[in-house]
């Protein structure tokens, strides 16, 4: 296979829809039989993934992979940045955590990335025909400039053409382009070939002359605009899904939004169920009353646990459980439901320890390993329902509360498949409290696959009584969606002949 074309996304804001326009892109070409990879050279999230290989990557790549219909792999993302606190992050380098950075000490470390960062785009151009190539925030960012390998850097480091993306909803869409251009350097500016503009809702004659307006003023062309999509369920970046439904007659699951939640796609599952209502809840918001009370995970567990506290959630939590509700924490959630957190080399704060919410007899101790698997298995309570997820975490729990294990997992490769009765060669994980109330796991995923997601919600005392699409029969539904809004609005014939064909 010759070498494959390259074709950046930039967008001129965060959220503009990079991300969703390379996953439409990647779907589009792969309809059409190409072989076709998605990558982004430096990502900063906290909804992250894990490779069938073992290695971490931002969640958007690995919707993206899943769009072009190949695994996942730590080249699609050679840099993962997830923020610990305001001024420092975790840097993951090739699926594996690297450094510990304050945010000007990577400014300096990028120098030494962007080598890493060219050679894992070199391998997938080796064995694909297109390369989609998303940018991160916006290349007009003047102040990140030096040792770039996000956006223009890096366009310029593999000599790869820019295509803008501009989100038309938040308003303001021709400045937005206009002076994105304009804080380009000449050179960074001939690389841009094109604009596409994101999320229009209204009459399009309204808005042609505005678009004949800039293809005047710039010289380059407008080669789409993709119409809003309502009710599109696809994985975060790093946001949290919006309120996009009113209020239903059913039960209500809370999650705290922690500043540091991680992996907050985990309750994706839930919001395709019509007659459940999901609340997640953020700083000065009242805690409704609900039937389950979900812990996510936290990238600065202890920090996080502080502001739960410092929310007044603390007491609601307990009556929430002196009325007889239900509790899942998840990764961080399980952490904080345990007596001590245990942080000696300072990972994510200050080195220490801290009490945790007392609520399971365990304590966790943070070290420098992290542990990044998929997990097959069964409920412990529900032996004939499979489980199925996966684990990114640095801390290691003990205690007595993890003799009553959530679940039986396979110690072996999560591809095989045993028999539920098998128990002898699986081992536990997790907790159930003896007071049926609290379950904790490290499993990131689980409401994914129905079967599991419905025990669950029986668990909790909460039953659906409409059907919903598995997690990943309505990722590719939306994908598919997408692609038809890139065959239906875009100038294709210009779009092939940027990549080639």
């Amino acid at each position: 296979m010759t070498r494959a074309r390259s074709l950046m996304i930039q967008g001129t804001t965060s959220d503009a829809g990079k991300s969703t326009v390379v996953a439409a892109l990647g779907r589009w070409l792969k309809r059409q039989g190409i072989s076709v990879a998605p990558f982004k050279p430096q990502n900063m999230a906290l909804n992250s993934a894990v490779t069938a290989a073992g290695g971490e990557i931002g969640r958007a790549q690995e919707l993206q992979a899943i769009a072009c219909g190949i695994p996942s792999h730590v080249d699609m993302n050679p840099v993962l940045l997830k923020p610990v606190t305001d001024q420092g992050a975790q840097v993951i380098v090739l699926g594996k955590v690297a450094a510990h950075l304050k945010a000007g000490a990577y400014q300096n470390y990028k120098a030494e990335l962007l080598p890493i960062v060219v050679a894992a785009h070199e391998r997938l151009a080796q064995q694909h025909q297109v390369v989609l190539v998303e940018g991160a925030g916006s290349p007009a960012e003047i102040n990140l400039r030096e040792n770039d390998i996000a956006n223009m850097g890096f366009a310029e480091a593999v000599d790869c053409p820019v295509l803008l993306v501009a989100d038309i909803d938040r308003g303001g869409v021709f400045a937005h382009l206009i002076g994105t251009l304009a804080l380009l350097a000449p050179a960074e500016r001939a690389r841009v070939k094109g604009f596409i503009i994101n999320r229009f809702r209204g009459d399009l004659t309204l808005l042609k002359p505005g678009l004949d307006w800039l293809e005047r003023e710039t010289g380059l062309p407008v080669l789409g605009v993709l119409p809003y999509l309502t009710d599109l369920f696809l994985d975060a970046e790093d946001a949290l899904p919006k309120a996009d439904r009113p209020p239903v007659s059913g039960g209500h699951i809370v999650v705290p939004a922690f500043p540091r939640i991680s992996n907050a796609t985990d309750f994706d599952a839930l919001r395709l169920l019509p007659d459940l209502n999901l609340h997640f809840i953020g700083a000065g918001q009242s805690f409704p009353a609900s039937d389950l009370i979900c812990l996510p995970g936290s990238k600065a567990v202890a920090s996080d646990l502080d502001w739960f506290r410092a929310q007044g959630w603390e007491s609601k939590l307990h009556q929430h459980l002196r009325y007889g509700g239900k509790v899942i924490g998840i990764c961080g959630g399980l952490q904080m439901l345990g007596k001590i957190l245990h942080d000696p080399l300072g990972l994510e704060g200050s080195a220490g320890s801290s009490a945790g919410l007392g609520l399971l007899d365990l304590e966790t101790t943070l070290g420098p390993h992290k542990i990044l698997r998929h997990r097959t298995g069964y409920c412990t309570w529900a032996p004939e329902v499979p489980v199925e997820g996966y684990e990114i975490h640095a801390g290691i729990s003990h205690g007595p509360a993890l003799k009553r294990p959530a679940f039986l997992l396979s110690q072996n490769d999560p591809t095989e498949s045993d028999p539920p009765s098998n128990f002898s060669q699986r081992e536990g994980e997790g907790t159930l409290s003896e007071d049926d109330q609290l379950l904790g796991t490290y499993l990131h995923g689980l409401f994914d696959h129905p079967e599991t997601r419905g025990t669950l919600l029986n668990w909790a005392g909460l039953t659906s009584s409409k059907t919903a699409p598995s997690r990943q029969e309505r990722r590719h539904s939306d994908l598919e969606r997408l692609a038809d809004l890139i065959a239906a609005h875009c100038d294709t014939n210009r779009l092939n002949a940027l990549l080639g064909m």
